[in-house]
């Protein structure tokens, strides 16, 4: 089982890789099963039917994923491709505390039709990393603490979700450089505990390879926390959004895993997980 289960295209703000192509070229690439998980972000972007106040990038609003013709579009391809390889459908939430309740709505809304939710931390207080504006004035204890507090703050309240993605994810976005871990092990401890008590699990993202970090996000230390927690449930996921992204470092990741003593990855059907052993 060869899994890609972070996958953007067109339907996400940030990608322009149209879903059929991503589809064909994952046979190509001899993947056995892809989940597409488009971008909703409330807080910083309004509904893809409703763009008032959105942002603009060449010339078009920033919104959150169409859903209905994603859903619709994926369908299409479904039936074109049959069974030659398994699409499933997904979202990735970029939840905050205070977008809870919408958050919560829409996944509730949809469930019937999605087999996956990533839940990420892509902002705090609707102050984006991307672009400096959340670690502005911060020093580097800030920035961190600042994270993962709103990080602990979500998985406290929200169980909508199958996995918690890219965990770390403020590592590549810190401007100060490396942040020791220690200062961090107990609140991270404390999420993956409570991802835990929920039946949820965490994602390795291979991004963090081609983004120059030399490791995987989570970090190795944080996958060897989750596995001594008893934490068991993980996908791998590329976070590709473009053609060069698609598929890499599965195969990195899974040895990684192994290595590390977890069983195998998992992946999902209408929300439930099926472990695929190594």
């Amino acid at each position: 089982m060869l899994a890609d289960y972070h996958v953007h295209t067109g339907f996400s703000d940030d990608s322009t890789y149209p879903l059929e192509r991503v589809a064909r070229d994952a046979l190509r690439l001899n993947l056995d099963e892809v989940c597409f998980t488009e971008h909703v972000d409330y807080g910083v972007k309004p509904e893809w039917d409703h763009p008032e106040g959105a942002r603009f990038e060449d010339g078009h609003p920033v919104t959150n994923c169409p859903y209905e013709a994603y859903l619709e579009e994926l369908g299409r391809v479904r039936d074109q491709l049959g069974d030659r390889i398994c699409l499933r459908a997904g979202l990735e939430l970029g939840v905050q505390t205070t977008t809870l309740d919408q958050n919560r709505a829409l996944a509730r809304r949809l469930a019937d039709r999605l087999d996956f939710v990533i839940c990420s931390i892509h902002q705090v207080g609707n102050l984006e990393y991307w672009n400096g504006d959340f670690q502005r004035g911060r020093s580097q204890r800030e920035i961190h603490d600042a994270y993962y507090g709103e990080l602990l703050g979500v998985v406290e309240s929200f169980r909508d979700y199958s996995v918690l993605g890219h965990l770390d994810l403020i590592r590549r976005y810190d401007p100060f450089g490396d942040y020791p871990f220690e200062n961090v092990r107990d609140v991270v401890a404390e999420i993956l505990r409570r991802v835990i008590a929920d039946g949820k699990g965490i994602e390795v993202n291979t991004s963090g390879i081609r983004y120059g970090l030399g490791d995987f996000q989570p970090s190795r230390q944080v996958l060897e926390l989750y596995r001594d927690l008893g934490g068991t449930v993980v996908t791998v996921g590329s976070d590709s959004h473009a053609p060069e992204h698609l598929g890499s470092y599965l195969r990195l990741a899974y040895r990684e895993l192994e290595e590390l003593g977890f069983a195998g990855v998992s992946t999902y059907e209408a929300g439930e997980p099926t472990l695929h052993r190594f």
